[in-house]
């Protein structure tokens, strides 16, 4: 009976392994479609619209489809740009990319006339200064385009 022993797998030292970059990228175009299109022509007028379902509530931003029945939505309801804090964080160190530079609260803030809430940043200096029930509103961009950072963020 003999055994056999593999032999060890050597390595050209002088050849460097094989590498290839990686780019991740998301190659593709939505169409925002009817709903959505006239809530950003809404925000580059600086005004919030929102969309009425099937059981009344006012979403904001709209839904392109009930929650409840699964219809589509097209009845557009113009809402306020105050509204109460219902819940919030503070991000003490903001990163690149984020809406303010400074330390901030993200929230989510009903509105005056919606039923659900809106993520944005609320700009209010320390973390003290912002509670759950405050009441704040929108500060706009100087030259709206239409997205959600036309609204540059809250305050107080």
């Amino acid at each position: 009976m003999t055994t056999s022993q593999s032999s060890p797998v050597q390595i050209d030292a002088h050849q460097p392994p094989l590498s290839a970059p990686l780019r991740l990228s998301f190659d593709y175009t939505r169409s925002v479609g009817p709903v959505l299109s006239q809530f950003f022509t809404a925000l580059r007028g600086r005004r919030i619209v929102g969309v009425r379902g099937s059981d009344g509530r006012v979403h904001v931003p709209p839904a392109e489809y009930d929650p409840v029945t699964y219809d589509e939505l097209t009845e557009i309801v113009p809402v306020a740009s105050v509204g109460t804090v219902v819940s919030w964080t503070w991000q003490p160190a903001p990163l690149e990319g984020q809406p303010l530079d400074r330390p901030f609260a993200w929230a989510l803030i009903k509105l005056d006339g919606a039923d659900t809430p809106l993520l944005h940043a609320v700009d209010v200096g320390a973390a003290e200064s912002i509670s759950t029930g405050a009441r704040v509103h929108a500060h706009w961009v100087d030259e709206p385009v239409g997205t959600i950072t036309d609204i540059a963020y809250f305050g107080l």
